[in-house]
Order: structure tokens, then C-alpha cells, then sequence
């Protein structure tokens, strides 16, 4: 067993340093030694029990870093190698099978149970075991991961490393929304609710897509400077303008597609409000639990609109992410600007900062 830093959720809101031990890679796992982890809108959901997760846990799943170990039966990592980790899947189910691990059949228990693929956790203290957040828990020095899940990154330097923290989650959320499953036509019109590090990042992917008009949809007006800068053509301060009006007007009649990154549940209504006929939807991004009444005949029937919700960008990260990396080193998916590096014991700071707005992707280094 090895011990190692970690900070520990035993309890609602709570955050606490302590030293664990964790158990050596079985075969199919690797040992990474964690380099930086981002903070994500999903960690601070579950730290506040918006999301049900089996206390005491880890939390953290933007995790990038060094392989130290590599299981008996990892043939496609070695000791060395940078990894961006990721989600993970059980590689077993249908939708695992058909190459769609976004959509695994144990999806939740791996995600928020804290367990791993063959029931057991990783981390523990004193007997007593401790969860894992998506199969990671990166708000630790070190972690288990298996290698399904873990994804060799194509960069020179632990700073780039560190960067692409949110290609893990985040960034593919988003990206993979425009670029996976929307899949626009060039010259299509895209709005993204919610200029964060998911809408982002789908700005970023409508502009790769060649959609030729994009608009980002928030209410802190830096966030909107930068949206233009990564590839927004329009920008709607949703606090100052009717947004779905502003949208029609800009687009002559609504746009072809949207994305709901924002988290707020109204803004759902939003996202299919301004939509053309026969546009499509795509919720990302829900922090708490929610109920949205859709008016069905107006938003939905008449104008033949799709809603659709989506996790992990419809993504498999083994293919997708050397994508984002290749994009991020062309420079067209510049995910750096949204950065924030914050020191591993300010994770406090680095929650609240992303709370208010102020920091769009914290990423703590180690």
C-alpha cells in the first residue's frame, strides 16, 4: 500500500487534507503520478450532494500526469508516458461494445458508487475504504486508474500537460457535442448557453466545424470578451437583452442548433426557444436537481425541434481526445486561455473562484 496526499470529502461541503493509502494496479490498471487536475462544475456538485455520491470519496476527474506502474495486461501504456485521464466505462456493455462508452450501462456506479470495474475501491484509511470519483479521485497526489481510461498525451512538457487538464471531461463534453453528435454543416448557425469551460469549448468546436455563425449566451461580460476572442461571431449579455429575440434577430428567424452549457434549468427553455424548424438542442449541463416544464406543442411539436441530452461529448476518449490534442497544438482548440493554475492547497480558493465566475477552468498543479 502506498500512502499518499489526498483531499478527502467526508461530509457535505468538506474538503480535507489527509494522508490515505492506496492499493497497487491490478492487471488491467496503471499508477499515475497526478500532475495537475481541473475543477469541474460536476466536482462541485457532488461535493455538495447534489449528486449522490457514497461518502467518504475523492473527488476530482480532470486529472492529467506520469505513469509510475503499469498493470500485468497493459500492453498500450508504459512508465514515463503523460496521460490525460478520462471517464470511466465497464468495456463489457452494449453500448461499450458499439464503441459508445459515454453511454455505459455502468455508467453511474463507476462514476459516482467510487468503485471500480471489478466492484472493489482503491483508496482507503485505516481498513476503512474511500471512493473514487469516476474511477479517478485526481484531488490526490497519486491514483489508480485503468488503462481503458487513460490516454497518452501527445505533448512535450508537463506545463502543456497540465493545460489540458479538461480534455478529460470538460473540454470533451463540449467539443464532442458540436463535433460528435451535432455534427453541423458548414455555414450552419450554433448559440452556446453559458460561456464556461464547457460552452467554451463548444464555441471553440462550432468555429473548427466551420459553423459561420456562433453565439455565446452569458451574463459576465469578461466571459464574453474572451468567447468572441476563441470564435464567437455574436455575444448576448442575457441579463441586459431578451436572448431568444436578440438569437432570431441575428440568425433571421433562429438558429440551427444549441447548446445548454449554462446549468441553469430555465435556460433550457431558451435553447429551444431559439431554434429555426427542425433545429436541434443539446442539454450538457445540469447542476442540481431539476424539474423544466416544456411547453411541448410550442417548443417541440410545431416547430419539429429535438432535445437532446448528452454526457462525455459522445465521446470515446481513447479516439477523441488525441483529436482535442492535436487541435490544442494547431492551435484551433486554444483551451490554455481558460486556464487558471491554482496551488493544490488552494483547492478552496479554486471552488469558489469557479463558483462566481471569476475563473473559468481552475486547475490545480501539484
Amino acid at each position: 500500500m502506498k500512502k499518499i496526499k489526498a483531499f478527502v470529502t467526508r461530509q457535505q461541503g468538506q474538503l480535507s487534507p489527509e494522508e490515505v493509502e492506496l492499493s497497487p494496479p491490478k492487471a488491467s490498471e496503471v499508477l499515475v503520478k497526478t500532475v495537475a487536475c481541473g475543477v469541474c462544475h460536476t466536482d462541485a456538485a457532488a461535493l455538495h450532494l447534489f449528486i449522490p455520491v457514497t461518502l467518504p470519496i475523492i473527488l476530482g476527474h480532470e486529472g492529467v500526469g506520469i505513469v509510475e506502474e503499469v498493470g500485468s495486461e497493459v500492453t498500450t501504456l508504459r512508465k514515463g508516458d503523460r496521460v490525460i485521464m478520462s471517464f470511466p466505462s465497464c468495456g463489457h456493455c452494449e453500448y461499450c461494445q458499439k464503441d459508445h462508452p459515454y453511454a455505459c450501462d455502468n455508467l453511474n456506479t463507476l462514476f459516482f458508487d467510487g468503485t471500480y470495474n471489478d466492484g472493489t475501491k482503491r483508496f482507503s484509511q485505516d481498513g476503512t475504504d474511500i471512493s473514487s470519483f469516476f474511477g479517478q479521485g485526481s484531488f490526490a497526489d497519486h491514483v489508480i486508474i485503468d488503462a481503458r481510461n487513460a490516454v497518452k498525451a501527445d505533448v512535450d512538457s508537463d506545463e502543456d500537460l497540465a493545460n489540458l487538464c479538461s480534455l478529460g471531461c470538460g473540454v470533451q463534453t463540449g467539443a464532442g457535442a458540436v463535433l460528435n453528435w451535432i455534427k453541423p454543416e458548414k455555414g450552419a448557425s450554433m448559440v452556446v448557453f453559458g460561456c464556461g469551460g464547457v460552452g467554451m469549448s463548444a464555441i471553440m468546436a462550432a468555429a473548427i466545424a466551420g459553423c459561420s455563425t456562433i453565439i455565446g449566451v452569458d451574463i459576465v461580460p469578461d466571459r464574453l470578451e474572451l468567447a468572441k476572442e476563441i470564435g464567437a461571431t455574436h455575444v448576448i449579455n442575457s441579463n441586459e437583452t431578451d436572448a431568444v429575440a436578440e438569437i432570431k434577430r441575428i440568425t433571421g428567424g433562429g438558429a440551427h442548433y444549441s447548446v445548454e452549457a449554462s446549468g441553469v434549468a430555465n435556460v433550457t427553455l431558451q435553447a429551444l426557444g431559439c431554434l429555426r424548424r427542425e433545429g436541434k438542442a443539446v442539454l450538457l449541463s445540469v447542476t442540481g436537481p431539476v424539474e423544466v416544464g416544456i411547453p411541448l406543442e410550442a417548443l417541440l411539436l410545431n416547430t419539429s425541434v429535438t432535445l437532446s441530452g448528452l454526457a462525455e461529448g459522445a465521446s470515446n476518449p481513447q479516439t477523441f481526445i488525441p483529436e482535442l490534442v492535436q487541435y490544442y497544438r494547431e492551435g484551433r482548440l486554444p483551451v490554455d486561455k481558460l486556464v487558471k493554475f491554482y496551488d493544490f492547497n488552494d483547492i478552496e480558493k479554486a471552488f469558489a473562484d469557479s463558483h462566481t465566475g471569476e475563473t473559468i477552468k481552475p486547475v490545480l498543479r501539484f
